[in-house]
C-alpha cells in the first residue's frame, strides 16, 4: 500500500487530500483545497493563488486514473466548490458523508448544491457513513459520523480507514486533534500502523480552540501513539502557525519515547516545508 499527501496545508493550501494506492484500488480522499479568505487581517497572497491553482490541478490529475474518491465532509477545503468543473469525477465511485442525516445547516446546503454536480456530470454517490467496503485484499472502512472538532454545531465528518494485509491508515478528516472520544474510539478500535489527522487548532488558541481542548488532543493523541501507531502524521488545522511543533512539544517527548515518528504531511511526501498562510505576513513583506 503506498500513501501519498497531495495537498495539505504544510504544502500551501488547505486541505487534506490523500492518495492511496492499494493493489485493488486507487483512492482519493477528500479531493478539495481552499485558502483562507483572511489571516494577519491579509487576503491571500499570489503564491498561495498560484499554490491553489497547482493544487486543484493536480487533484484533478491524480483523479484521472482513481477508482474511489471520498468526501468527508462538505467543507471547501475537502470538496469541489459549486463554481468548479466536476467532469473529472466522471466513472468514479464517489463514496459522500450522508448529506441527510447528522449534518448541520451550511453543509447541507452545500452537499444539496453538490449533488446537483454530480448527476450534471451523471455520477451517482454512495454514502458512506458506518460502511465497510471490500476489494478481495483491501477494504475501506468509514466511521458513523464524528463531531468537527469542539462543537457539534460546525457539523459531522467520516473518518476513513484503508487496510490491505494487515497494513492499515487512518485518515480523520477534521477532529481539530482528537478532541472527543468517539473520535478516537474509531482508532483504538482499528489499530492503524499510521494515522493521518488534523492536529489541534492552535492558531485559534484561547478564542475558538481553548486551552483545555488542547490539553485533551494531546492526551488522546497520546493514547492512539501507545496503542501500536508508527507514523502520526500531523497537519491541516496545526500547521497555520509557525510554531506548531512548540505547541505540541509534549507530544514529541512522548513519541520519542514510543518510537514514533511525528511529522507534517510534507515531510512524510519528503517535501519541504511551506504552510503558506502561517508565513502570509512574510509573504507579503518579502514579496509586496
Amino acid at each position: 500500500m503506498r500513501v501519498r499527501p497531495i495537498a495539505f496545508d504544510s504544502m500551501g493550501t488547505r486541505s487534506m487530500c490523500t492518495v492511496v494506492e492499494t493493489g485493488e484500488a486507487k483512492i482519493i480522499i477528500d479531493p478539495g483545497a481552499a485558502l483562507g479568505p483572511r489571516r494577519y487581517g491579509l487576503k491571500p497572497h499570489r503564491i498561495e493563488l498560484e499554490r491553489l491553482r497547482m493544487h486543484k490541478e493536480l487533484i484533478r490529475e491524480e483523479a484521472g486514473d482513481a477508482d474511489i474518491l471520498v468526501i468527508t465532509h462538505y467543507h471547501y477545503d475537502h470538496f469541489p466548490r459549486p463554481d468548479e468543473d466536476v467532469s473529472w469525477m466522471r466513472g468514479k465511485h464517489v463514496y459522500l458523508k450522508d448529506p441527510g442525516s447528522r449534518i448541520n445547516r451550511s453543509q447541507r446546503g452545500r452537499s444539496s448544491i453538490f449533488l446537483e454536480q454530480l448527476k450534471r456530470v451523471g455520477v451517482k454517490p454512495e454514502r458512506a457513513d458506518g460502511r465497510e467496503v471490500r476489494m478481495n485484499s483491501c477494504r475501506i472502512v468509514f466511521s458513523e459520523p464524528v463531531q468537527h472538532g469542539n462543537d457539534p454545531r460546525l457539523g459531522y465528518v467520516l473518518e476513513v480507514l484503508v487496510e490491505e494485509d494487515g497494513e492499515k491508515i487512518i485518515h480523520t478528516s477534521d477532529v481539530e486533534g482528537l478532541v472527543a472520544w468517539p473520535q478516537v474510539e474509531f482508532i483504538l478500535k482499528h489499530r492503524p500502523q499510521t494515522l493521518i489527522v488534523d492536529g489541534p487548532m492552535t492558531y485559534m488558541l484561547g478564542t475558538k480552540f481553548p486551552e483545555e481542548d488542547l490539553e485533551t488532543s494531546i492526551r488522546n493523541l497520546c493514547k492512539v501513539m501507545e496503542a501500536g501507531l508508527e507514523k502520526l502524521v500531523l497537519d491541516h488545522h496545526l500547521l497555520r502557525e509557525l510554531e506548531w511543533r512548540d505547541r505540541v512539544s509534549e507530544l514529541f517527548k512522548e513519541a520519542e519515547e514510543l518510537g514514533v515518528e511525528v511529522m507534517s504531511a510534507a515531510e512524510y511526501a519528503g517535501l519541504r516545508e511551506e504552510p503558506l498562510e502561517a508565513m502570509r505576513k512574510k509573504l507579503y513583506e518579502m514579496y509586496p
